[in-house]
Formats: C-alpha cells, structure tokens, sequence
C-alpha cells in the first residue's frame, strides 16, 4: 500500500508531468511564468486545488450519480478555487493582482478535472491525495523552471520571493537581457527549449 502511495505521488515527477508528460496547463504556465515568484504562487495554488478536490471527490465517488459527475466535479474544484483565491487575497494580494485571471481560470484547467475523472473518482483517499500532491509538485517545478528561465535571460534576474532573489546583471555586467523572453513568444521558446531537454534525457 505504501509503496502504491508513493508511486502515485512520484508519477507526477517526472512520468506524468503535467506540462510536459500530459500536455496539460499550458495556457496558465505561459502566461504566469514570466518570473519564479509568480511561477510558485500559481504552482502552489494548482497543487492545493488539486489535492484538495482529489481528496472530496474519492470521498464522495460512490455518492455522485455517474449522469451529473462531470457538473459535480467542476463544483468541488471551484470550491477549492475560491477558497485559494480568497486565502491569496488575505495574505498574498500583490501576487494576487499579479495572477490575475488565471486563479479563477484554475476551475476550467484541465489538470484538476482530468484528474478528477480518471484517477480520483476511481480511487480511494491516500492513493488519490497522493495523485493530486504529485502532480501539483510536479506542475509547480515545472512553472518555476519555465520561470527561471524566462526571468534570468529576459531580465537577468530571479526572484524567488518578495526581496529574496539575485541580480545577475550585477554579477555579469556585459549581460544584456532578452526582453523577448517575457512576453509571449519568449513563452513559446523557453517551453519548446524544456520540451527538447526532456526529450533528450528520456531517450
């Protein structure tokens, strides 16, 4: 049993990796990953959406008529995602204002609700706990990957959280940023560049 919990944790490491591995929430980790702090808040709120409605719907898998499923499913993840939201705004409001659109945008990812439909509402709470905070991590690593990235080659910083970061123009003065990288089709190359290293060490 023990060994099953952590393979459904480990999958979303790196076999079943959400951006990469499933294609999956790709529209949020362009738009959010223009620097690591950003990548992590929306990374962090994913992994509790995901967890969380993992953990309801096992619950409550043998209680949702099979005909309204899909409708019940979308109701326990906007739950979640109210709950992140407002907890965001509490607490994190400049990362809030920053995310923008794409925290409510979380009831509609593919991720939480593909979950939902082909692991947790066929699976029981730890092993279904375990899928959500696995590939919750795994989105999570790869938004701040994607978002070191983009921020070290568009800005020639990294900011990890609030005044927690680097300034690498001050240890490369001769670095000259590519502002590219910070708008959208900077998104496309750094994914497409990841997607290629990847590949590379799978094969």
């Amino acid at each position: 049993m023990a060994k099953s919990i952590v393979q459904e944790f480990t999958k979303g490491l790196w076999e079943q990796i959400p951006p990469f591995r499933l294609v999956l929430g790709i529209c949020p980790a362009l738009g959010v990953s223009t620097s690591v702090e950003n990548a992590l808040g929306m990374g962090m709120a994913v992994t509790f959406v995901l967890a969380g409605s993992n953990i309801l719907i096992s619950l409550l898998r043998n209680v949702i008529p099979a005909k309204v499923r899909i409708a019940a499913f979308i109701i326990i993840i906007a739950t979640f995602v109210i709950i992140v939201e407002h907890l965001m705004q509490a607490y994190t409001y400049e990362l809030f204002l920053t995310l923008g659109v794409f925290i409510p945008l979380i009831v509609v990812n593919c991720i939480p609700l593909g979950r939902a439909e082909a692991f947790a509402s066929k699976n029981g709470i730890l092993p279904s706990a375990a899928d959500g905070l696995g590939l919750g991590v795994g989105y999570t690593l790869s938004l701040c990957a994607l978002g070191a990235l983009r921020e070290i080659l568009g800005n020639g910083t990294l900011t990890i959280w609030g005044d927690l970061g680097y300034n690498l123009t001050s240890v490369f003065p001769s670095f000259q940023p590519f502002a590219f990288m910070l708008q959208a089709p900077g998104a496309f190359i750094g994914l497409g560049l990841m997607l290629c290293v990847i590949n590379a060490i799978s094969k």
